[in-house]
């Protein structure tokens, strides 16, 4: 249970899972550093510079955490990293004093951290695999199904709900290929020394066997490495990373935005899950708020503004290094995982519970699909031999008086008015003119480009 008498980030306890939390713990850090001291102690002793029972003893008190003795030596001597490396050494009284030999904090930190990185993108690579495996079902069951679709936040003509879904998902497709990108590239300081050159390992072994030794650490350590390095690996990494991170949010966004939308009783067509016992409101018991989609614009905006941090980190990062990205990379990184770790979640907790108003959508289809019929209308007059400047007319005309009686809240007469308009029946029947009106077949080849996402986002999964 967190202490609640003193200050936790949301991320401790309310966003993101327990995997993502861990990942990003103290004590697991604390573990990868070892796991890297003894990795460098192996491939050390390979050259000669370690024995075996040194080694061992390594190995034999890897997981031997001790926080609160790792923090009461950081208080002494204000280097996190050394306290632990003392702490380690105490612990190992053949292995500790070649403990960290010919190495400099960030040999072991940057590596640290770029495994981190790539086991982060491991999970929020499964979370939205999940998520699209989710979204593909749906956008195939609704592939038929007509809507009004909206521009300008205006009923414009007929789409799909399966096509409408198909466009979130296509844009996390792009985000999962985008991820799993960046999960490739992901690279690591390797073991360079202070500021880069490989110089303290080059007086132990020799500068002929670097790349032959850096080659066998990072085999070990199952991470590629930069070519080329000062003191860290360069923060352009996090920056690329952080922006792969945030172009997710905006597709999350959007998707969290359009739901809010369309929940709205007005709308009403699409809403996420609301629990029996749930409450909408403090003061109005009637309220459904769209909680979940609102927490995913908040933390979406948050995150979208983490990548200008990282840029910052990257371009001010002088010469062979400086340290004030430091302090805030113990923030930055962990906690852009976290909020894109709980979109995910939140997103697939409405996807897989979505809430689909047929009724709602019929309603709306009613109201406001007759207007889009007549473009079609027009276009059959004209070839029927009409003035299209005089059908045109005729056409706007009854439209405004039909949305004159919509916004009264009546049925859309426009289908009645155009069918008794003599001057246009003269050129089309009545029959053909109600074919026409009947726009829920006008949605060109939406349902087939709908499936055909599906399936895509399906290979692309497999």
């Amino acid at each position: 249970m967190p202490d609640f008498e003193t200050y936790l980030s949301p991320f401790t306890w309310r966003y993101g899972s327990p995997a993502m939390r861990r990942l990003w713990s103290e004590a697991h850090k604390r573990l990868l550093w070892r796991q890297i001291w003894v990795a460098l102690a192996e491939v050390q002793a390979e050259y000669g510079l370690v024995t075996s029972e040194q080694v061992a003893d390594l190995r034999a008190h890897l997981t031997d955490l001790d926080l609160p003795r790792a923090l009461e030596l950081e208080a002494e001597i204000q280097h996190d990293l050394m306290a632990e490396l003392r702490l380690f050494a105490g612990q190992c009284p053949l292995g500790g004093k070649i403990l960290h030999l010919g190495a400099t904090s960030m040999d072991i930190e940057d590596n640290a951290d770029a495994l981190r990185l790539r086991a982060a993108l491991d999970l929020l690579l499964e979370s939205l695999a999940s998520l699209l495996q989710t979204l593909s079902l749906l956008i195939e069951k609704w592939a038929d199904t007509p809507l009004i679709a909206f521009t300008h936040l205006q009923p414009a003509e007929p789409s799909t709900l399966g096509y409408r879904l198909a466009l979130y998902g296509q844009d996390l497709l792009q985000d999962y290929e985008a991820l799993r990108h960046q999960r490739a590239r992901v690279r690591g300081k390797g073991f360079k020394g202070a500021v880069g050159t490989g110089a303290a390992y080059a007086d132990l072994i020799g500068a002929d066997k670097l790349d032959e030794f850096e080659k066998k650490l990072s085999q070990k350590l199952g991470l590629s490495f930069f070519p080329v390095t000062a003191q860290v690996y360069p923060r352009r990494q996090d920056y690329e990373i952080l922006s792969t991170l945030a172009g997710l949010g905006a597709s999350l966004y959007k998707f969290a935005f359009d739901l809010r939308l369309l929940q709205s009783p007005p709308i009403g067509e699409m809403s996420e899950p609301f629990g029996e016992r749930q409450v909408g409101s403090s003061a109005m018991p009637f309220k459904r708020n769209p909680i979940r989609a609102e927490k995913m614009n908040s933390l979406a905006r948050y995150l979208a503004s983490l990548p200008r941090l990282a840029w910052d980190n990257a371009a001010h990062s002088l010469l062979e290094r400086t340290l004030d990205d430091s302090a805030n990379r113990r923030i930055l990184l962990p906690e852009a995982f976290l909020a894109a770790d709980e979109l995910l979640r939140t997103a697939s907790n409405i996807v897989s519970r979505l809430q689909v108003n047929e009724s709602a959508i019929q309603h709306n289809l009613s109201v406001y699909a007759p207007f889009a019929a007549t473009e079609a209308v027009l276009m059959a007059l004209t070839r029927r031999g009409a003035d299209r400047q005089e059908m045109h007319e005729r056409l706007r005309r009854l439209s405004m008086q039909a949305w004159e009686t919509v916004r009264r809240g009546e049925a859309n007469p426009l289908t009645e008015l155009i069918c008794q308009e003599v001057e246009i029946t003269e050129y089309l029947s009545e029959e053909e003119l109600r074919a026409l009106m009947a726009t829920c077949s006008r949605v060109g080849n939406a349902p087939q480009r709908a499936r055909e996402m599906a399936q895509r986002i399906r290979e692309t999964l497999a």
